[in-house]
């Protein structure tokens, strides 16, 4: 089963970005558990972060053939982007997607979401656990999807 976890924009800078929202961990460090966990499970993790759009875009489109499952933290694309949104529908993979922080309760702004209404599921608010809660999720899904 190969994993894609696919990080927006200026969560690069994870551990020194805002770490009262974001905890201190690194994307580094968040990349090194979910693989240790996807490990454990036998499972192929593929990480990948920009803060481009366009990279994104064809990142999903890239996976169409390989890809079983996506976890996405979209950043500040959730809020803004139907080409993601769009992507993610057309590759017909079943995505979760991921907050670190709990979205509904900030900024009016950050409420809004273009993926939630097609994601298999919504993880927002658990901190860095957010990610792990995700992966979780999904593999579980695939399985029962079988």
């Amino acid at each position: 089963m190969n994993i894609l976890l696919i990080n927006g924009p200026n969560l690069n800078l994870l551990g020194t970005r805002e770490p009262e929202i974001y905890g201190s961990k690194t994307l580094n460090d968040i990349e090194n558990d979910l693989s240790s966990i996807a490990n454990d499970k036998i499972i192929n993790l593929e990480c990948f972060q920009s803060n481009h759009e366009g990279e994104i875009v064809d990142k999903i489109q890239d996976s169409i053939k390989n890809v079983q499952g996506i976890l996405i933290n979209a950043g500040a694309f959730t809020h803004t982007s139907i080409s993601i949104r769009d992507a993610l529908i057309g590759s017909k993979i079943p995505f979760v997607e991921l907050h670190i922080s709990n979205i509904f309760s900030r900024e009016e702004f950050r409420k809004e979401s273009f993926l939630t209404d097609k994601a298999i599921g919504i993880i927002s608010g658990f901190g860095i656990s957010s990610y792990s809660l995700g992966l979780y999720g999904i593999i579980e899904y695939l399985k029962n999807k079988k």
